[in-house]
């Protein structure tokens, strides 16, 4: 879906939302005449220092004078990785929106990722993977990372990375491998109105305790990371 066709969906009476340049921003009333922000980046727009500053401003402006949810919508390419967003520090611009959007979501202003195009790396990591609850529409291609990048990293070949991507979700970009693994609350259905999924999805919002670990276990996708979570903070209760 495209963007105009996401906002068309979620948005039936209409919005104040603007699209300049990849970066998405402004207001929607919701059919509960709640007032939301709506956020996020477009047209596979790579995620630097000066969209992430922008992002993060928009959602500190919103907090000081606003009310209720904050939506992210999400299609961008990976963080962009250029000589001058590395020297300005990207790693912390990046770092600043996701604790911009923790902080609204841990002060009444429930954060939601719309995943409805490509996102990867440090880009997902700072928007979707920020947010309370991450959604995902049919056609979304994500990816933790591609494979030939994995391939450099992990001293693995492409053949056998393929090969583990077919049973291990860690491994494997995709929509379904992501929600295997927590990290996608729930997928919508195109066939359905957006503006109806989203009703049934604020009316349902899973509290603001983090649990893709719990959900990655119950799903298949990821069968260690829940315990070791629970073991470390075991530990860390006992060092007390």
């Amino acid at each position: 879906m495209t963007l105009d066709e996401i906002l068309a969906s979620l948005f039936p009476d209409g919005h104040e939302v603007q699209n300049d340049n990849g970066i998405v921003f402004g207001y929607a009333v919701l059919r509960s005449q709640c007032k939301a922000l709506v956020i996020g980046v477009a047209n596979r727009t790579s995620l630097g220092v000066d969209e992430a500053i922008r992002l993060s401003g928009y959602v500190l402006d919103s907090l000081a004078r606003d009310a209720g949810p904050i939506l992210i919508l999400v299609d961008s390419d990976s963080q962009r990785m250029s000589k001058r967003d590395e020297l300005l520090g990207l790693n912390e611009f990046l770092a600043h929106l996701a604790k911009t959007l923790i902080y609204a979501d841990m002060n009444r202003r429930p954060t939601i990722g719309i995943l409805y195009g490509h996102s990867a790396a440090g880009a997902l990591l700072a928007t979707g993977l920020a947010t309370r609850v991450l959604v995902g529409v049919p056609g979304a291609t994500p990816a933790v990372m591609d494979l030939p990048s994995m391939a450099k990293v992990t001293k693995l070949s492409m053949e056998a990375l393929q090969e583990k991507a077919k049973t291990t979700p860690v491994f494997a970009p995709g929509l379904s491998n992501l929600a295997r693994m927590g990290a996608v609350h729930v997928t919508w259905h195109e066939t359905v109105p957006l503006a109806d999924q989203l009703d049934t999805l604020l009316l349902n919002m899973p509290d603001a305790h983090d649990r893709r670990d719990v959900l990655g276990k119950e799903r298949g996708g990821r069968l260690k990371a829940a315990q070791i979570a629970e073991r470390v903070r075991d530990l860390a209760i006992d060092s007390h």
